[in-house]
């Protein structure tokens, strides 16, 4: 059985435009470099946290078939499933999951926020390359012409940014569809987050330019297409990063591989933004290494530190506590 769900994930990445054969995951980590002693001074900090196993974690539910990217809300989860095109919501400690609406192919991401006591959740579909308003009312296409819509990140009350992993772009749309190509050259982007004034990009497909950052007010004001290479190393030496996430504690967590195994790790970005070059992968704090096979297709944490992940192919969602 192992065998097979290795055999499915390889195929299904292969019609996603990311081989497990592709030369960028079989690029070699990043050697070393040598920490700043701010940097050193952390590491001796979170020496203390031992990292998590599988034997950590605790399933959650197994109620959805073919699970595709999670995000925590208000005390659930959200998930949409690659099986029967469903968004599902999940009570995030119970695990009690039902059914909240139809129409969505294939979600890697989405936002979700309460505007005029209703839910909005924003959808960047893979599936139908557009971006998605979902609403109790029914599925509305935002805007239709992106190329493999993977992460998105608010900005404003009126845009966002997401990533394209087709065209290696990232895009700023707006809540009434305009869209605008603000960053190229990226290397298969997927996760995407930011603070008030950093934008921070994951690329699938190289381990040298693993994870980046961009200043946030660059990207918003770009009236021509910015250069990637215009961006700066953040953590580099990392295989197949997907979701990444700003937590409540600071750092920035994210879903990568080592081997065939899906491990979530984190840096505090602002030791690695100081450091020259940024952080490597030995810089790396792992918080959990599972049994899962990599990719990690879902990963999203509460703001009370409960870590939430799902692989592909498995309607298995587990949890942990990580801090607090």
């Amino acid at each position: 059985m192992y065998r097979i769900l290795l055999a499915a994930a390889a195929s299904l990445l292969v019609v996603m435009g990311l081989s497990a054969q592709s030369p960028a995951q079989t690029t070699a980590p990043t050697p070393s470099k040598t920490p700043t002693a701010e940097a050193t001074a952390t590491a001796e900090v979170s020496a203390t946290f031992e990292s998590l196993t599988q034997d950590d974690l605790t399933i959650l539910t197994g109620n959805v078939q073919r699970p595709n990217g999670i995000t925590f809300f208000d005390g659930n989860l959200y998930t949409a499933c690659t099986g029967d095109s469903t968004i599902y919501e999940i009570d995030s400690v119970n695990g009690l999951t039902q059914t909240y609406i139809w129409g969505i192919v294939n979600a890697h991401t989405m936002y979700v926020e309460n505007e005029s006591n209703m839910l909005n959740i924003w959808v960047p579909d893979y599936g139908t390359n557009s971006l998605t308003l979902v609403t109790r009312l029914g599925v509305t296409e935002i805007a239709d012409d992106l190329q493999g819509p993977w992460g998105i990140a608010y900005v404003n009350e009126e845009q966002f940014l997401i990533t394209n992993l087709l065209s290696n772009t990232i895009n700023l749309v707006a809540r009434d569809g305009e869209n605008t190509v603000v960053m190229q050259g990226m290397s298969s982007p997927t996760g995407i987050a930011h603070d008030d004034e950093t934008v921070y990009v994951a690329n699938y497909g190289s381990s040298r330019r693993a994870i980046e950052w961009y200043p946030l007010d660059s990207l918003v004001t770009a009236t021509t297409p910015l250069a990637a290479s215009e961006g700066h190393e953040l953590v580099a030496g990392l295989q197949n990063v997907t979701g990444i996430q700003l937590a409540a504690d600071g750092n920035l967590y994210f879903a990568y591989s080592l081997a065939n195994r899906g491990v979530v790790g984190r840096v505090d970005p602002a030791v690695c933004m100081a450091t020259d070059g940024g952080c490597s992968n030995a810089d790396v704090e792992i918080v959990v290494f599972t049994e899962l096979s990599a990719p990690l297709a879902g990963m999203t944490i509460s703001p009370d530190m409960r870590l939430f992940i799902h692989t592909m192919f498995s309607p298995d969602m587990y949890w942990a506590q990580i801090s607090g």
